[in-house]
């Protein structure tokens, strides 16, 4: 009768999907914080679920760089020091540039397009919240995920959109998105996308790592701040 109550492989795998898009919406969002200890035992009652899908779940969020065990400890957010925040801003920097650069290439002008309806979404978003929030959903609605989509080149796609895309998107969601940057953002996307129309590698290049480049110096702005008040 146990093995009969057991679920099925197939509806443990669609579980676990569905309770590591939660879990990891929750800890983007800020809503579990860095450095926030995640009780299996508690976690698997909480969502009303086995330890077997939450185990699976838990899997992905550390192999999305999102979550770390830790011997005697368990698991927990990833808590990320300033100096590691700001490497990843470098080498977003350096790695979507290029993306940049290779969308302008080989970015459909279909998929140009869409990228421009995107933006003036996003344009009517962030005024109706008077200029000072900017927050994308995740995937095919966030800006920088389109672009390193468009590069084509898949090695590039599975470092920015597998390796470090969450992590990264952690602490926009924390830093970047509701700021006073919001309006400079939207004007350095379309900047952006305009040299890609324009079938300008060079110059997208350019104008993404300036945006990344303003971006970090924002977030190292407000670390400074921090440290001293």
């Amino acid at each position: 009768m146990d093995a009969i109550a057991q679920p099925l492989p197939e509806e443990t795998s669609t579980i676990a999907d569905r309770v590591f898009g939660q879990l990891r919406l929750a800890i983007v969002e800020g809503k579990i914080p860095a450095g926030s200890k995640i009780s299996e035992p508690e976690t698997a009652a909480r969502l009303g679920i086995s330890r077997g899908p939450l185990r699976e779940a838990m899997r992905r969020l550390e192999a999305c760089n999102l979550v770390e065990r830790r011997p005697n400890i368990g698991a927990r957010v990833i808590t990320l020091s300033n100096e590691q925040l700001i490497e990843i801003y470098l080498i977003r920097e350096a790695l979507e540039g290029m993306a940049a650069r290779l969308a302008a290439e080989r970015m459909s002008t279909a998929g140009i397009k869409d990228i421009k309806a995107l933006l003036e979404q996003h344009r009517r978003e962030i005024a109706r919240d008077d200029w000072q929030a900017y927050f994308q959903k995740e995937g095919d609605m966030d800006f920088h995920y389109r672009i390193v989509q468009g590069s084509g080149n898949q090695r590039l796609i599975g470092i920015l959109c597998d390796d470090l895309y969450h992590l990264a998107r952690m602490y926009r969601c924390q830093f970047g998105m509701v700021s006073n940057r919001a309006r400079d953002a939207l004007k350095e996307h379309e900047l952006i996308v305009d040299a890609i129309a324009e079938r300008d590698g060079e110059l997208a290049e350019l104008m993404m790592r300036r945006h990344i480049r303003a971006s970090r110096q924002n977030v190292e702005r407000q670390l400074a701040t921090d440290t001293t008040t």
